[in-house]
């Protein structure tokens, strides 16, 4: 997890995201999950990501229309990204299969969940504890929120190793 605290994101001046196109011409789709692949979806993030995030997922699932976009190929899940999971206006978790990073999945993700964001009526997105912080700070000019670590994962609950949790 980050050691900076949290990132604030102006989604009403985004910067354009030219990797849509490069993806789509590869045949990778991102788009909004449907309430039907929700189990297929929170198998797949159990297992390359953990319980805890797939927690989340769930959450945003329950969303109407639901807050999780997904990068697929031929039926073929490669990454995922959502918002308003834990809390109102938070982006993440995002995630990508380790054998397919580095093609821009990721970033598309981020982007497609954020316009989603925008469009739902926020002026500024929440990056909680994000690992990538250059990352973020770089391609979306986003800032840090002084005094949010630890923040809103603060005294969480999580998985004992001798309970064989992830």
């Amino acid at each position: 997890m980050g050691d900076i605290g949290d990132l604030l994101v102006r989604l009403y001046d985004l910067p354009q995201d030219p990797g849509l196109e490069r993806l789509a011409a590869a045949g990778i789709e991102v788009r909004r999950a449907l309430p039907p692949e929700r189990l297929i979806v929170l198998d797949w993030v159990t297992r390359h990501f953990g319980s805890m995030w797939a927690a989340e997922v769930e959450m945003s699932f329950s969303q109407h229309p639901v807050t999780i976009w997904l990068a697929v190929r031929d039926g073929t899940l490669f990454g995922f990204a959502c918002h308003d999971a834990t809390a109102k206006g938070f982006f993440g978790p995002t995630g990508v299969d380790e054998a397919a990073r580095g093609q821009g999945i990721g970033e598309a993700l981020l982007f497609a969940a954020l316009r989603g964001m925008r469009e739902a009526g926020y002026a500024y997105a929440v990056i909680g504890d994000p690992g990538p912080v250059e990352f973020y700070r770089k391609r979306l000019d986003a800032s840090v929120i002084p005094k949010s670590k630890p923040g809103l994962y603060r005294g969480m609950l999580r998985p004992r190793a001798e309970d064989g949790a992830n």
